[in-house]
Formats: C-alpha cells, sequence, structure tokens
C-alpha cells in the first residue's frame, strides 16, 4: 500500500493515524495597557486511541492553555489543531464536578447529552461507574469522590474519542483516587477512547499513564514525550517509585524527588 494509501486507511508508518494532532507555535495573550504574556511556544502533540496520556509540568506553565486549544475554545494562536476539535468527539472532566444540585444524578448525566439521545439506555454505564444506587439521589447525598464519578459518567455518556481530564483526582483521598484512576483505565479497556490527563501527581501518572508529556515553565515547549513500556499490570511501587527518582534527575524543578 502506498504512504497515500496508509493515511487514508488510517495508518501512518504501520501504526493508527492520531486521533488529534496539537500544535502550538505560540501563543501570547495581550491586554490593554499591560505587557504581554507568552503562555506557549513550540508545544506539540498527538493524541492516539486506546491510550492515556498524562501532561505533566509546573503550576502556571500553560497546561489549561493548552487544553483551551485542544478544545478548540480559543483560536487565537500560532499552530494547528487537526482534524477540527469539533469533529473529533471530545468530552471534557474538570476538577470542580460541575452539577446541578436541583437535578439528580441521572438527570445531571442526562443533561450533559444532545437532545435527541437522552432518552438513550444508560444502565450499563452507572453500573460500570458504581453510580446505579445513587441514579435518584441529588448531588449532596454524595461525597466529591462519587460526584466526580458522576462528571465522568456524564462525560462517558456522550461516548467520546477523546476523554479530557483536568486534575481530576487532586483533594481526594488515596482509596476515592485510587477507585476513581481504576475507572478511568476501565474506560479505556472497554470502549478504546484516548485520554488526556493534565496532573501535578507525577506517582499517578506513572500508575496509569502510556505516555508522559513533560512541559517547561512559561512559555510551555515539550521537553519530552515519554513512553512508559511496562504493561499496568506489572507496575508496582517499586518500580513507580525508580522511574520517578529516575525522571527527577533528568527534569529538575519538573519532576519532584
Amino acid at each position: 500500500m502506498s504512504a497515500a494509501g496508509a493515511e487514508a486507511a488510517g495508518e501512518i508508518g504501520g501504526r493508527p493515524a492520531p486521533l488529534l494532532t496539537v500544535r502550538v507555535d505560540r501563543k501570547v495573550y495581550r491586554k490593554a495597557r499591560t505587557e504581554a504574556v507568552e503562555a506557549v511556544r513550540g508545544l506539540a502533540f498527538d493524541l492516539h486511541a486506546g491510550e492515556i496520556t498524562c501532561l505533566i509540568g509546573p503550576s502556571g506553565a500553560g497546561k489549561t492553555t493548552t487544553l483551551r486549544i485542544l478544545l478548540g475554545l480559543d483560536r487565537d494562536f500560532e499552530g494547528a489543531v487537526m482534524p477540527e476539535p469539533s469533529q473529533v468527539g471530545i468530552a471534557m472532566v474538570f476538577q470542580d464536578p460541575r452539577l446541578l444540585p436541583w437535578r439528580t444524578i441521572e438527570q445531571n448525566v442526562r443533561l450533559g447529552l444532545p437532545r435527541e439521545r437522552r432518552t438513550r439506555a444508560l444502565d450499563e454505564l452507572f453500573e460500570s461507574l458504581g453510580l446505579s444506587p445513587w441514579r435518584a439521589h441529588y448531588p449532596g447525598a454524595l461525597s466529591l469522590g462519587m460526584q466526580r464519578r458522576v462528571a465522568l459518567a456524564r462525560a462517558l455518556a456522550l461516548e467520546p474519542r477523546i476523554l479530557v481530564l483536568d486534575e481530576p483526582f487532586v483533594s481526594l483521598d488515596d482509596a476515592a483516587a485510587a477507585s476513581l484512576r481504576a475507572l478511568v483505565v476501565q474506560a479505556v479497556a472497554r470502549s478504546g477512547t484516548s485520554v488526556l490527563m493534565v496532573t501535578h501527581n507525577v506517582a499517578e501518572a506513572i500508575e496509569i499513564a502510556d505516555r508522559l508529556l513533560l512541559v517547561s515553565p512559561r512559555p510551555a515547549h515539550l521537553l519530552a514525550s515519554l513512553s512508559l513500556d511496562r504493561p499496568r499490570t506489572e507496575r508496582d511501587r517499586a518500580w513507580g517509585d525508580a522511574t520517578r527518582r529516575t525522571l527527577a534527575a533528568r527534569f529538575p524543578g519538573i519532576v519532584a524527588q
């Protein structure tokens, strides 16, 4: 098959073509009477089906700016996102679950769907996330960890090709965070969804990621794209700690000891 034929068939160089290619050559914030701030300069990566990618960098590095560009919410930048984000099928889960307190759990999930799909069957989704007993309850009856499960359910109900998570486990206790991480991994295995997760927690990224994207302080540029080749089922605490120490030695200031 020719290179053009392979690309048309969804493969490049023997590997499936990426679902999304992000290239931010330069992003500058300009406000009247203030000095322009360059947030991103030279940040490019691909997202592939069935892969969990974690974006790691210091606070204020431009990670949220990159997410806004990827989602198509900010088009004032130099570079390109291909294909057009609105055509890919992207769902977003924020730190704040952003649930409507006067709506039940099920209503919150269904309201995130296009009107024509709000009556679709969701029994399997609620069951997979451990939310079946809570469908008729209101968000105020749930812990923060359970509310974040609802936010994840709302995103997965859209059957996205790409799931974007912004610090989804922050401020949760260890058990709740581990449970939610496992649900994300299961969702990827079940549906082949691509996940891009922003996190400051390098240990949790090493636990679940297929690939780490390390970015510099502002203006953010890509320092490294690192594949974690050991299967998740074979990763243990000792291996994770050793991997983190190696990364900390290579990227001081980005990865803590």
